[in-house]
């Protein structure tokens, strides 16, 4: 039943990110947007897999948090991408 609990756990949040990379990518913007934020997301999900790999149980779970810190990682991307090119822009307003 844990291992449900905590399926249903990474489920929830690995499908709100979608919608945040679609958001950011359509926006072309990151206003909002917290890069530390999505780091720490990012660690957690790693200790997660670290507690696993410990215990050596629920090895599967692990493929469900590798999904997750794929796409934060992939919404991380995108915000480093659209930042610069966000503050490229500004440089060029200012001159």
């Amino acid at each position: 039943m844990a291992a449900f609990l905590e399926f249903a756990m990474l489920f929830a949040f690995g499908f709100s990110w979608p919608f945040a990379i679609a958001r950011t990518y359509r926006a072309k913007r990151v206003d909002g947007k917290s890069p530390a934020f999505m780091i720490i997301v990012i660690a957690g999900y790693f200790c997660g897999i670290s507690a696993h790999l410990v215990e050596g149980t629920k090895l599967w779970l692990c493929w469900v948090y590798l999904a997750d810190v794929a796409l934060v990682s992939t919404d991380l991307a995108l915000y480093f991408h659209y930042a610069r090119r966000q503050r490229r822009a500004a440089g060029e307003l200012k001159q």
